[in-house]
């Protein structure tokens, strides 16, 4: 039931979407397609994911009153009353980032399972109004084979991966005295920030290079070339949405 749901809502359509592309696209180029249909999803999906990218940054330039209403000795249930009335206040809905971000995951993991085994397209998946191509050109810009592994690209991958994770809202952090993070939560916000800009990157590289061996092979060049198209869009969605609201993150 749920695999028809799949198929039917979110693979077939994208699978159909890329297929329509190359057929239209000079050269019948496959990674000129990927490309197209990547931004024509993040098009879609941008209301949602300026969204989510607000409601996080929302959240961090609130986090230094949070933690004054935590430290300020009064009950549980005061507290709470006094963070209901700072989100009220801004109106900041703690929990829409997390619901817009989940929205996504359907779609953007169908996106990628199409670039990961939709290249070889198949009648059967195919509506009927669909032309198949007769000539895939897996030779993007005529430079790079995207039907295996690519090593310049996984590079790309891994750059854009940190490009992406250098422009997200980062966390706000207060200090003590004596110039230590405050509390363990902020230490593991700055933690997750460091391994998302830092270690992420390096996973990205071998995970589309290399694969992990006995478990995932290495990935193809499509979907690196998805991976640095989506990357390099959400750096200029993220870029538009600091500017546009004039939120104040710290980008470092």
């Amino acid at each position: 039931m749920l695999s028809n749901i799949w198929n039917t809502v979110l693979y077939e359509p994208l699978l159909n979407a890329l297929a329509f592309l190359v057929s239209i696209t000079p050269g019948e180029d496959v990674g000129i397609a990927v490309v197209i249909l990547t931004i024509l999803v993040k098009i879609i999906l941008f209301p949602l994911s300026q969204k989510s990218i607000e409601s996080q940054a929302e959240m961090n330039i609130l986090s230094p009153e949070l933690k004054k209403i935590k430290e300020s000795g009064a009950s549980k249930e005061e507290q709470a009353k006094q963070t209901f009335e700072l989100y009220k206040k801004h109106k900041v809905n703690p929990f829409s980032g997390c619901f817009l971000v989940l929205i996504q995951i359907p779609i953007i993991f169908a996106l990628y399972f199409v670039f990961l085994k939709g290249v070889n397209f198949e009648a059967g998946a195919l509506y009927s109004f669909i032309h198949i191509p007769e000539h895939v050109n897996m030779i993007f810009f005529g430079v790079f084979d995207i039907s295996k592994e690519n090593f310049a690209l996984a590079i790309l991958a891994g750059v854009s991966q940190f490009l992406q994770a250098h422009f997200m809202p980062k966390p706000i952090l207060s200090s003590n005295t004596n110039g230590s993070i405050g509390s363990f939560s902020e230490s593991f916000a700055k933690s997750m920030h460091m391994q998302m800009k830092y270690v992420f990157p390096v996973f990205i590289f071998v995970l589309l290079y290399t694969g992990i061996p006995g478990v995932v092979p290495p990935l193809s060049g499509a979907v690196a070339l998805y991976w640095i198209t989506s990357n390099l869009f959400m750096v200029g969605q993220q870029i538009y949405v600091k500017k546009e609201k004039n939120f104040k993150m710290v980008i470092k």
